[in-house]
């Protein structure tokens, strides 16, 4: 069992206080003070009522105070919400209602979408609201705000929770466009971590990018890889969007590491923005999300030579990525589409044909993922876990249903049938040849675990069979496809 999120930056704290630890801008915080800021949060959170398992929906811009928040949230035993501040009102207020949360966390630079939140009646008049700033004074239904926060204790609170836990919601549209909330543990984000900081040799000397927005699960590996190894995290502001204005943060924030999406890359790219012999920091370019176009990554490989690229690839249901694929060189064919690569330690990859059953080299299949970073499941939504999640015929792990993901109707007796339904299915050909609509993904089984090549995309969704519950995440010697999470991505490559 790993530890919880917050004992990296506790644990740095301790090792290294006065160590920089956030900049954006002007604003520094080091070790010292992200601790102390986050533990009087922590124990503000506490003392408003929160406790082990609540939400913590944070209306808050990507900012040195909204990474405060998530991790005191954590210290309080909650799991945070990120909320897309951008975002339309209508979307915003089905999540906050599906989140249902303990409190809200305010930037005043939000207290408008905050009162329209209150007249769609996404956030009761009763529903606590805490302040970050003096400009959030004024917030509708607020219980408490800096000045409050300020006299709290710099201990963190006691801790209550263990690493199988939620620790954040991520919202994603899906097929549907309708929000759904991917469940995302402790123990989901650490086994990422922990594999990406030994595999990168990230250190504290380092000064990582945070580009992506903080709703955008991509975030959680900049925020929680830099905890861990003691380095910095370089916060790229909201309004930093043009290719140049990219490029002029790289340079003078000296960054070794950048990771975004692939559009980025291809938009820095098209616009020359990418100097020749540039970024002469940089030991590290990494992307996810998308497919990168094999020219542009060739583009890039030129003209920062000295860096080390790597495509990262898994769906959000997955917590980050699954697999990983560094190119040795500049691609002699750029024709050639870039492998996904091999599962990262934890995680397992497999080829699956029409009936589930792993094909062998060279044969083109469903992928299905499995490991310590497949989700626990949809935010209270049982059917559509069931659909994309699957307890493999060759496990006997016990299926469990986590009782943060129940609506408040349900009883124990819903886990009860559960696990009765997975066996009937198991058990029944008449139930396995029932079809569900999910985007599946193409690709040719490999000969060995080194990589894992595109072969086509399918153009729209195509019929596949149910899937179903959950189960515990096992250690890595017993997981023989315990649990797998369907690649519901439609584009090769990429990861959404």
């Amino acid at each position: 069992m790993r530890g919880l999120l917050q004992e990296y930056l506790a644990a740095q704290a301790d090792r290294a206080g006065d160590a920089v630890a956030l900049v954006m801008g002007p604003e520094r915080l080091n070790y010292a003070e992200l601790e102390t800021a986050s533990n009087r949060l922590a124990q503000m959170l506490v003392q408003t009522g929160c406790g082990r398992g609540d939400r913590v929906c944070l209306l808050v811009e990507k900012s040195p105070a909204a990474i405060i928040a998530m991790v005191a949230a954590l210290k309080a035993g909650c799991a945070y919400v990120p909320l897309d501040v951008a975002s339309p009102v209508a979307r915003l207020a089905r999540i906050v209602r599906s989140a249902d949360p303990a409190v809200v966390l305010l930037q005043g630079s939000a207290a408008g979408l905050l009162e329209e939140l209150c007249i769609a009646g996404a956030v009761a008049a009763d529903l606590p609201v805490g302040g970050l700033d003096a400009d959030a004074i004024g917030a509708i239904g607020r219980v408490f705000g800096p000045e409050d926060i300020a006299s709290q204790s710099e201990a963190a609170p006691p801790v209550h929770g263990a690493s199988s836990d939620a620790a954040h919601l991520l919202f994603t549209s899906g097929s549907t466009g309708e929000p759904k909330g991917v469940v995302i543990t402790h123990d989901n984000v650490a086994a990422f971590v922990e594999w990406a900081v030994g595999y990168f040799g990230t250190r504290p000397a380092d000064r990582i990018s945070g580009h992506p927005p903080l709703h955008f699960d991509l975030s959680t590996f900049d925020i929680y890889a830099t905890l861990r190894a003691g380095a910095e995290l370089h916060l790229v502001p909201p309004h930093t969007l043009l290719p140049q204005q990219l490029a002029a943060f790289i340079s003078t924030s000296r960054l070794t590491q950048w990771f975004c999406v692939p559009s980025t890359m291809t938009y820095m790219a098209k616009l020359g923005a990418v100097p020749e012999d540039g970024f002469p920091t940089l030991e590290r370019v990494l992307w996810c999300g998308e497919v990168l176009p094999t020219p542009v990554l060739a583009h890039w490989m030129r003209r920062v030579p000295q860096a080390r690229f790597t495509n990262l690839y898994g769906p959000t249901e997955a917590t980050i990525a699954s697999s990983f694929y560094t190119v040795p060189s500049i691609p002699a064919d750029e024709t050639a589409p870039i492998p996904i690569g091999q599962p990262c330690t934890g995680e397992e990859l497999l080829v699956l044909g029409e009936r589930s059953e792993p094909l062998g080299t060279g044969e083109a299949g469903e992928l299905a993922i499995g490991g310590a970073g497949v989700s626990p499941g949809y935010w209270r939504d049982e059917a559509k876990t069931h659909s994309v999640f699957v307890l493999t015929s060759g496990s006997t792990a016990p299926v469990t249903w986590p009782a943060w993901a129940k609506t408040a109707s349900s009883t124990s007796s819903a886990a009860r049938t559960l696990r009765s339904r997975a066996a009937a299915t198991a058990s029944s050909s008449a139930r396995s040849r029932r079809r569900s609509t999910l985007a599946r993904k193409w690709l040719s089984a490999p000969s060995s675990a080194s990589t894992l090549q595109v072969l086509r995309e399918p153009r729209s969704a195509a019929p596949l069979r149910p899937l179903r519950e959950p189960t515990s995440v096992r250690p890595r010697s017993e997981l023989s496809w315990a649990r797998c999470c369907r690649a519901i991505c439609c584009r090769h490559g990429g990861s959404r």
